[in-house]
């Protein structure tokens, strides 16, 4: 793959990018630093990359460890009680998108990389490292939360 094949790429890919970093990231200029800091290793590793048709998945996964290790830094400096709601990213539902950030981390990723994403179980559980009967867990309690919450109700009406 060409560099500039790559680059196109990733200007695609750029809003999947953004919404995967909403999903586990809670300040703006967090979400913005992992988007960078991951298109910037993509490129740099670019070389590493065995299988093309696989890039979408490999350059998620390096954004969900981009993701991890900022809030790993953020842990010690700020507490979670001062970290206001963040808002909703641009086009999307509010109330989904707190009903996202309502859930566990274990159960928002995939969710999020499997609903608005559109991501396939086993590409899911190649990014976040755990077996597919895991991922296809998690899917189910997270539909459960939603048909528990008031959001199922609202998203049904659309």
């Amino acid at each position: 793959m060409t560099h500039e094949e790559f680059a196109r790429h990733i200007v695609e890919m750029q809003a999947s990018l953004y919404r995967v970093s909403c999903a586990i990231l809670p300040q703006l200029c967090d979400r913005e630093d992992a988007v960078q800091s991951c298109i910037e290793k993509a490129w740099r590793k670019q070389a590493t990359l065995k299988d093309e048709s696989r890039l979408q998945a490999w350059v998620t996964r390096i954004l969900v460890n981009e993701c991890y290790a900022i809030i790993r830094s953020r842990k010690r400096e700020t507490p979670v009680e001062t970290i206001p709601d963040a808002p909703a990213p641009p086009g999307s539902d509010p109330n989904l998108y707190r009903f996202f950030t309502g859930l566990p981390d274990k159960l928002r990723l995939p969710m999020v990389l499997f609903y608005l994403e559109g991501y396939e179980i086993q590409e899911i559980a190649s990014m976040l490292r755990i077996p597919s009967g895991t991922v296809k867990s998690r899917l189910a309690r997270g539909r459960d939360a939603m048909r528990r919450s008031q959001v199922f109700e609202e998203v049904q009406d659309l």
